[in-house]
């Protein structure tokens, strides 16, 4: 598949069982993809099925996981990182260490998701690859310390990958194909980022790889 745009496509959705989650794949169905959502709740899943996703019952967070799920998948065009979360407030004498561990899937999540289809993103011609990030990375606050510092961590792993796609495409002398790109949002809306998620393809990697995306 040479030409752009989402259609035809195959797409997962890792940690997809959030109102965002089934907006993305609302939108990517609609838009002639292939969705394949992931979460740890077959029940959490089955809205996710109704909509006419395929659904795989894995853990984001785990390499080995997400490793079996890229072996039964096979070829793929995307992988969004939806593994999210909120816990905060209380000043910087707030941030407690049960917060910091409760926040930490959603960059583990970015870390096995990344890893585990690295090498099917490459392989497709037109591989994204995208993390949803805050504002509050570049703005944090003391009683969301804890929140901006793991969102942080996964926008420089997020932006790792944008570094390895491209070497990667420098080393064998072949055009740019795959592109890791930050979604930022302030109050994350669903629709928002499932009209973000399907642009991904619309542009060529070139010009979206180690890209921040703001949300609106």
């Amino acid at each position: 598949m040479s030409e752009m745009g989402v259609a035809g496509r195959t797409v997962l959705l890792a940690g997809a069982t959030s109102a965002s989650g089934l907006a993305v794949a609302k939108a990517l169905l609609d838009s002639g993809a292939r969705v394949v959502a992931t979460g740890r709740s077959g029940d959490r899943l089955a809205p996710l099925s109704d909509a006419g996703a395929r659904v795989e019952v894995a853990d984001a967070t785990s390499l080995d996981e997400m490793a079996a799920v890229a072996a039964r998948v096979g070829a793929i065009d995307g992988v969004i990182s939806l593994v999210g979360g909120w816990r905060g407030g209380g000043g910087l004498a707030g941030q407690s260490d049960d917060d910091f561990a409760a926040l930490m899937p959603a960059l583990e999540a970015v870390r096995a998701t990344s890893r585990a289809f690295d090498s099917a993103l490459q392989a497709s011609d037109a591989g994204r690859f995208a993390i949803v990030s805050s504002v509050s990375v570049a703005r944090p606050l003391a009683g969301g310390a804890n929140y901006a510092a793991v969102k942080a961590a996964s926008e420089a792993w997020a932006r790792a990958v944008a570094q390895g796609y491209a070497k990667a495409a420098q080393n064998s002398g072949e055009p740019l194909r795959a592109a890791s790109v930050i979604f930022r949002a302030k109050a994350l809306d669903p629709e928002s980022l499932a009209a973000a998620v399907v642009a991904l393809w619309d542009a060529d990697a070139t010009a979206l790889n180690d890209r921040v995306v703001d949300l609106v």
